[in-house]
This record gives structure tokens, C-alpha cells and sequence, in this order.
């Protein structure tokens, strides 16, 4: 069982930035690759960033390749998106993802909204 919890997320004017985090309990965090999702209502959630269990990989929708960041710390068991260069089109809310089978694990989300 893994109990994930997304937090700062907020209001940020266009080209600002905002390093989200994605704090997860279990001891299968370690292990599982972390995904990043955002969506906007009335829309299907849209895959961001993506990291694998070891952190060495990392995968971006081209939306925001270049702008955004996602790294992990074990440690600490938390996955971080760091985004700069915000825009509008950004606003969402954002949610971290872990699939350990038979089933995938979300969070409650983070809402960023980018308006001046």
C-alpha cells in the first residue's frame, strides 16, 4: 500500500516557477518509477514527466521538455517537479502516480494556476 501527497503547488505569474512535491509512504517507492500527470477539467489527464526507480531516466511531453524537471530523493522518499518558465497553458492541477501491480496510486493533487 502507498499513500502519495502532492504539496506546493499555488499562483504564479507567467514565467515564474514552482518546484512541486510528491511525498510517498511505503517502503516500494524506492523501487517504482514516478510519473507526473496534470489535467485540466473537462480534459484527460495528461502524462508531464516521468522518472524511473533508479532516477536515471527521465521522460518529458513536449509541452514541457526544456522548461520542467523531475528528480527523486530515496531518501526522502519524494519525487520533485521543478518547473520554470511557467505559462498559462500550465495551469492544471498536478498529480504524482506510482504503479505497483495490479494498480496504479494517485494522490489528491496540486493545483498550479499561472496568471497575471
Amino acid at each position: 500500500q502507498v499513500q502519495l501527497v502532492e504539496s506546493g503547488g499555488g499562483l504564479v505569474q507567467p514565467g515564474g516557477s514552482l518546484r512541486l512535491s510528491c511525498a510517498a509512504s511505503g517502503s516500494t517507492f524506492s523501487s517504482s518509477a514516478v510519473r507526473w500527470y496534470r489535467q485540466v477539467p473537462g480534459n484527460e489527464r495528461e502524462l508531464v514527466a516521468r522518472i524511473s526507480s533508479d532516477g536515471a531516466i527521465t521522460d518529458y511531453a513536449g509541452s514541457v521538455k526544456g522548461r520542467f524537471t523531475i528528480s527523486r530523493d530515496d531518501a526522502k522518499n519524494t519525487v520533485y517537479l521543478q518547473m520554470n518558465s511557467l505559462k498559462p497553458e500550465d495551469t492544471a492541477v498536478y498529480y504524482c502516480n506510482i504503479y505497483l501491480p495490479p494498480r496504479d496510486y494517485w494522490g489528491q493533487g496540486t493545483q498550479v494556476t499561472v496568471s497575471s
